[in-house]
């Protein structure tokens, strides 16, 4: 057993006493936990437009052969691995790793190996395939020398090379939607993509939107409000 002396235990009480209300004080802010749900909260849903991959086809029939773009990353791609491993390798404290050139030549170059296809957009392409469609890819990656990007998507969204368009790196500029005048030019109808840069771009010239969900585990935060613009937006299209 431990003997304190007098002036030793008064100060072992003290230093008790004055914890106290720092316990108490975290305790407070405790919230306590939702227990349940109700089919009342199940049922609340955000009033958007909700459409699947055969919805969409479903509204295509009947029309002619025509021009659809797709955005790439977090559309196509779960491409956050090589954006992680960028911003660790270039940039740890801020997000200026995305204006560094050395960043982009290495994922535009080989780090999509570690992006995970998502499967909303292999059944989105197959549809279009089928359809005849002449699919294009704009991203907002900045353009390198070289790049893989497409090769990648060709392989992974299984892309015949005869009907294969190289990726277009619509780059980023301060103020500006690059995407836009790409959609002109290329004449699409419909365009695909997670951000809200996409969803304006083709409202912007009158082409169809329509949203994939972002993923909930995406690097590329604050995740938008899928819906809000009045697009449609597609089930079940985060992975």
């Amino acid at each position: 057993m431990t003997h304190f002396s007098r002036p030793a235990l008064l100060a072992s009480l003290l230093a008790a006493a004055l914890s106290l209300p720092a316990l108490a004080g975290d305790a407070a802010i405790v919230q306590p936990v939702a227990a349940g749900v109700t089919t009342v909260t199940l049922a609340q849903q955000a009033p958007i437009h909700w459409v699947s991959v055969v919805q969409i086809a479903a509204s295509l029939d009947g029309l002619p052969p025509m021009a659809v773009g797709f955005d790439i990353d977090d559309t196509l791609l779960f491409s956050s691995p090589g954006f992680y491993r960028g911003k660790q390798e270039f940039s740890p404290k801020d997000e200026s790793y995305l204006k560094n050139p050395a960043f982009w030549e290495k994922m535009n170059n080989g780090w999509d190996a570690f992006s995970v296809p998502k499967e909303v957009g292999k059944a989105l392409i197959a549809m279009h395939l089928k359809r005849g469609d002449h699919i294009y890819f704009v991203t907002g990656r900045s353009a390198t020398r070289t790049e893989t990007v497409s090769q990648t998507l060709q392989q992974t969204m299984g892309i015949p090379t005869e009907r294969l368009n190289p990726v277009i790196f619509a780059g980023d500029e301060p103020g500006q939607n690059t995407k836009v005048q790409w959609l002109k030019d290329k004449q699409m109808k419909i365009f695909y993509g997670d951000a809200d840069g996409d969803i304006k771009a083709a409202q912007a010239v009158g082409v169809r939107a329509i949203r994939l969900l972002r993923a909930a585990n995406s690097t590329y935060r604050p995740l938008p409000l899928a819906g809000a613009l009045g697009e449609e937006v597609i089930v079940n299209s985060q992975f």
